[in-house]
């Protein structure tokens, strides 16, 4: 599951960088919020962890509900490189977690949309953990317009690449954080794991 996924974050890596609207460097620069359509961004406040671990408290507030859901990610650790061509790429483990007193209505329709999701998922009855192996593939981001990161100018973002589910039903996204303004993303990778993302997600949203 590693390999597969240091093999694929590269290709990511590599897909995102070369996506990306260039700029002249003019240093770190003031990141007010950019919206896209294949997006769905939420607030983000720390809780205390340590041993390179981090813990988030997920907030969406919209027409009159608010989803809040865990964030965790368990320390990340270095891919061994073959050769000095390949990227540098850390991954690790992880989990999104329920929290109580959480409506999640709007931001299931709202990602719906977003990842291109054709089924409308049906929560189950009792919310769920949902353990996910992340790749890192990118620190010290600014948004572009549009969608997507650039690396110029540098900024406060940091981007994932999650890998929920298991086998035939393993589906990717992306997560992106920035601890600055305290603000999370999930973006959608790929269309084609909108349906399997979503159901997925439900679990514990």
């Amino acid at each position: 599951m590693i390999q597969r996924t240091v093999i694929c974050t590269a290709a990511a890596a590599l897909g995102l960088l070369q996506g990306c609207h260039r700029a002249e460097d003019r240093g770190f620069v003031a990141e007010p919020y950019l919206s896209d359509d294949a997006s769905v961004a939420f607030d983000l406040e720390p809780l205390q962890s340590g041993g390179g671990s981090q813990q988030w408290i997920a907030i969406y507030s919209s027409h009159g509900t608010v989803a809040r859901f865990r964030i965790e990610f368990e320390a990340a650790k270095s891919a061994p490189a073959k050769s000095a061509a390949d990227f540098d790429i850390k991954f690790g483990e992880g989990r999104l977690m329920p929290e109580p007193e959480s409506d999640s209505t709007v931001l299931l329709v709202d990602l719906q949309k977003a990842l291109q999701a054709k089924r409308t998922p049906v929560p189950p009855l009792k919310k769920t953990i949902i353990p996910f192996t992340y790749a890192n593939i990118g620190d010290h981001l600014s948004q572009a317009k549009g969608g997507g990161f650039s690396q110029n100018p540098p900024g406060n973002w940091s981007a994932l690449k999650l890998f929920l589910g298991k086998g035939d039903q393993e589906a990717d996204i992306f997560l992106n954080i920035n601890a600055k303004i305290k603000k999370g993303q999930f973006s959608m990778k790929d269309p084609d794991y909108g349906d399997l993302l979503l159901a997925e997600l439900a679990k514990a949203l």
